[in-house]
């Protein structure tokens, strides 16, 4: 990148009593001020020597190109200028290698020569002056400088100001190059920026190693070391419900699915963790003498003094039972010490379980055979009872069926009601003779006498007996007989009762299907120690983060 030099500014000033004593005279021509200080004449001297045609005055006479070149100044001063304008005619100027003594002596000179100084491809082909110019330029200054008396220092436009010593030089060192001082301020802030960095960097690792990393060396040197093995037995079981073909209803659609023993088998899986099933697990096959075993680690090792509270809490941790409810499968895994005593403990509370499935019905089961039996003994007691009423009305009236004997009865109360009223007929035949036969007439009246004392006798014998009316004993023998009737209905509405009972209580019957056996495992199932130590390492790794989250934000709310 190259640096175009600024150009040196000269300022002219004139003799103002040398231009008025000019413009007295009667000459015709136009007279320039002769310059009376050494400045002025060192400037008229320069100007004189670099015009192609100069000519030589003497006194205070100017000559006519001296006037014309004012009188083109004047005019071009007239056109009101910009300083950066005449700025930039002084450079195009020096340039071309014309001495000028003003700005506007440049503009002047370089419209002599055919060239605009305001064009703008030459303003940019400006270069830098040759040496030759620029020593010749400096020179000039000097000698005007060293010409210029003291009292006539007053600065008057245009003229050549000299240059002050204290302002910036364009000569810089190394070290007071803005660009260098900006790059090594970035390269300090960099590598403040990287202290900074390490320095939080190795406070991290720190922490992380104190937090993290130990922690997860020691939970994974626990688990591949010391930890003793345990062996898993596993085993699956379902409850099963008696199907019944006469199933019906909501009952009929889950018929089959594990939505029909949903509550037994959550039942059950109550059951085998509880504390019941965990202290018959001990009497029968000491769970807490075999947790502890010296020979199992400190961790899980169960204390010889260790109260039963503690000793259910490792029960629990080592009886695990989950029930699928798609498939109404219960599956319980048991962790042991050993594989044979895993599967003892599995087998024993398997059987728990098969003996609580048969309690979970066996209430309702009797419950119900109860009652239909109750009820059933009731209504055979009530028809023996019944049957013996009517025997004994029998035997009383001595008639085995009331109703046939009263209708025999009225059967021969109706035949003799039809002689008697025959006989009658013939009685009014007989009388409608003029001259009846009183034998004959005789004869049918003590017929119809006889017809109706027969009559009335047995009219007497339905109302009235030997052991009571006809009438009352056929009510008594009637009412003994539907007694029985209805004693019979009801032994076989108990019959039908008692077979519906032990329907129903075959049908809550429920029993235990196990599909999957308990099998001790040859290998160890337990530690899993990789997965083990990554979980740890995740834990670890989630409280530490936590906890730097909470730190942070508690620490950002206080500095604000």
């Amino acid at each position: 990148m190259t640096t175009k030099p600024k150009a040196q500014k000269f300022r002219i000033r004139r003799n103002s009593s040398t231009a008025s004593a000019a413009a007295a005279t009667s000459d015709p021509a136009p007279q320039q001020d002769a310059p009376s200080s050494p400045q002025g004449q060192a400037y008229s001297q320069g100007a004189a020597q670099a015009m192609p045609d100069p000519s030589a005055v003497s006194g205070t006479v100017e000559s006519a190109q001296s006037v014309a070149s004012e009188t083109d100044i004047d005019a071009i001063r007239q056109e009101g200028l910009t300083g950066r304008q005449l700025r930039m005619a002084r450079r195009v100027a020096q340039k071309n290698g014309l001495a000028v003594t003003s700005d506007f002596d440049a503009v002047r000179q370089l419209r002599q020569q055919g060239i605009d100084p305001f064009q703008r491809a030459n303003v940019l082909e400006l270069v830098a002056p040759n040496d030759a110019q620029t020593q010749a330029a400096a020179g000039h200054m000097q000698a005007a400088t060293a010409k210029v008396p003291a009292d006539q220092a007053k600065v008057q436009l245009p003229q050549t100001v000299q240059r002050q010593k204290n302002l910036p030089s364009t000569q810089v060192g190394p070290g007071d190059n803005p660009a260098e001082r900006r790059a090594g301020e970035i390269r300090r802030i960099q590598r403040d920026i990287a202290k900074r960095r390490r320095r939080n960097l190795t406070a991290l690792l720190g922490r992380l190693a104190m937090f993290v990393i130990l922690p997860t060396i020691a939970a994974g040197w626990y688990f591949f070391v010391m930890a003793t093995p345990m062996y898993g037995t596993k085993s699956e079981f379902v409850i099963q419900q008696a199907e019944s073909s006469g199933s019906s209803g909501l009952g009929g659609l889950f018929q089959g699915t594990g939505l029909a023993t949903q509550t037994d088998s959550t039942t059950v899986q109550s059951y085998i963790t509880s504390r019941e099933a965990f202290i018959r697990l001990d009497d029968d096959h000491g769970f807490i003498e075999h947790f502890s075993d010296p020979d199992i680690d400190a961790i899980q090792r169960l204390d010889e003094d260790a109260s039963r509270e503690a000793a259910y809490g490792v029960f629990q941790d080592h009886v695990q039972v989950g029930y699928d409810p798609t498939e109404g499968i219960l599956k319980m895994e048991v962790i042991a010490a050993s594989p044979d005593k895993s599967q003892e403990f599995s087998e024993a509370l398997i059987g728990y379980a098969e003996e609580q499935v048969d309690q979970l019905t066996q209430r309702v089961r009797s419950d119900q055979m109860e009652g239909a039996q109750a009820e059933a003994a009731r209504a055979e007691i009530d028809r023996q009872a019944a049957l013996a009423a009517l025997v004994e009305v029998q035997e009383r009236i001595q008639q085995p069926d009331a109703t046939g004997a009263t209708a025999a009865l009225q059967q021969r109360i109706t035949t003799l009601q039809i002689e008697l009223d025959q006989e009658r007929l013939n009685l009014a035949s007989l009388l409608n003779n003029r001259r009846p036969n009183e034998a004959q007439v005789n004869a049918v009246e003590t017929q119809i006498t006889l017809l109706e004392g027969q009559i009335d006798l047995l009219r007497g014998q339905l109302s009235s007996g030997d052991g009571g009316s006809i009438v009352s004993n056929n009510a008594l023998l009637r009412q003994a007989e539907e007694n029985y009737l209805i004693a019979v209905q009801k032994v076989q509405s108990s019959l039908a009762s008692l077979d519906t009972a032990r329907i129903e209580a075959n049908r809550q019957v429920r029993y235990m299907s196990i599909s999957v056996a308990p099998i001790a495992p040859d290998e160890a199932t337990y530690p899993k120690s990789f997965e083990n130590t990554l979980l740890a390492f995740l834990i670890f790794s989630g409280i530490y983060l936590m906890i730097s989250l909470t730190a942070s934000i508690l620490r950002e709310q206080v500095s604000s």
